[in-house]
């Protein structure tokens, strides 16, 4: 049996659908006297905003290994066409499929340049969201955790001037428990029961938030670096846990209970106290925190969008 990687089909020869059934001669010649409907002009001469293609699967190769991404490619239109070149988003993939990178930042930046080129519109912005591998020790029995964090990045890539401009988001978003101090101040009062050594019950919930900061040239933060503010804010979670691990981090949440809106703020403070010396003030910051309620049929969403500057002007 010959080897294959399972990432690559290399057996092209043994597909039958390969084969064409016009002569492909036929198609040059089709091809050279046909005119390219998307440089037609459109009935409404109206622009665009944004045309592009979502849920794409990309695979880049990062340290990490080769890792799959979730794709929205998107460019203006402008009012003189009647649409993008798609199959040409495609074939930029396609050009730095084979190419190592850093990290994703590097990878979308590359992809958005690539995109740019092959479309008339002077605007593109690239969308990536997928998982990498982070190996975690728990706190109390010592096991190695292997889990899982959420990276995404987006980049707008524009064309002024001849030359191109970049702004990059990099993201993270981390899997964590809340549990809720307004019951749990209510069961206080409830019992009668104040300064106990243990906190009271409550209900809890597994929670998600996203924190998104701006990129400088630098390529700072790091996904590390946004990793460490969301774990020094939350009760982050992780897979593999013995029973006085899972203890830990229960005591721990009750005896720091937590709303959406704590969970966001507690994000803001430690991206102000981390991130305050790396970067500018102007630096766009996105949180947003969901918590998947345990005793709710609905779910509770907060978000923050604010910059660097505000921040620590809160502090």
């Amino acid at each position: 049996m010959e080897e294959c990687s399972g990432l690559v089909h290399t057996h092209e020869n043994t597909r039958a659908s390969l084969d064409p059934i016009m002569p492909r001669e036929e198609h040059a010649r089709t091809l050279a006297s046909t005119h390219d409907v998307p440089e037609e002009a459109p009935d409404f001469k109206i622009g665009l905003t944004s045309v592009g293609i979502s849920g794409k699967t990309v695979w880049v190769g990062l340290p990490q290994g080769r890792l799959p991404f979730d794709a929205k490619i998107e460019t203006n239109l402008p009012a003189g066409y009647r649409g993008i070149h798609m199959s040409r988003i495609e074939e930029a993939i396609s050009s730095i499929n084979d190419k190592p990178f850093d990290d994703i930042c590097s990878y979308s930046k590359d992809l958005a340049r690539m995109v740019l080129a092959r479309q008339n519109g002077n605007l593109v912005i690239v969308r990536l969201r997928g998982k990498i591998p982070i190996k975690r020790e728990t706190m109390v029995s010592r096991h190695t955790s292997m889990d899982t964090a959420e990276i995404e990045t987006l980049t707008e890539t524009t064309m002024q001037g001849g030359g191109l401009k970049f702004k990059t988001m990099a993201g993270v978003t981390a899997s964590h428990m809340t549990a809720c101090p307004c019951t749990q101040v209510y069961n206080h009062d409830l019992f009668k029961i104040k300064g106990g050594a243990l906190p009271l019950m409550t209900h809890s919930q597994r929670s998600l938030t996203r924190l998104l900061v701006e990129r400088s040239a630098d390529n700072i933060p790091s996904y590390d670096d946004l990793l460490k503010c969301l774990e020094s804010a939350l009760h982050v979670t992780q897979d593999l846990l013995k029973r006085p691990d899972e203890a830990e981090i229960v005591i721990k949440a009750h005896l720091r209970p937590q709303f959406a809106e704590d969970a966001v703020r507690q994000t803001a403070k430690e991206v102000g106290i981390r991130l305050g010396d790396m970067l500018p003030g102007s630096t766009d910051v996105t949180i947003e925190s969901t918590s998947l309620e345990s005793i709710h049929i609905h779910d509770v969403c907060c978000c923050l969008k604010t910059t660097l500057r505000e921040i620590i002007d809160a502090f």
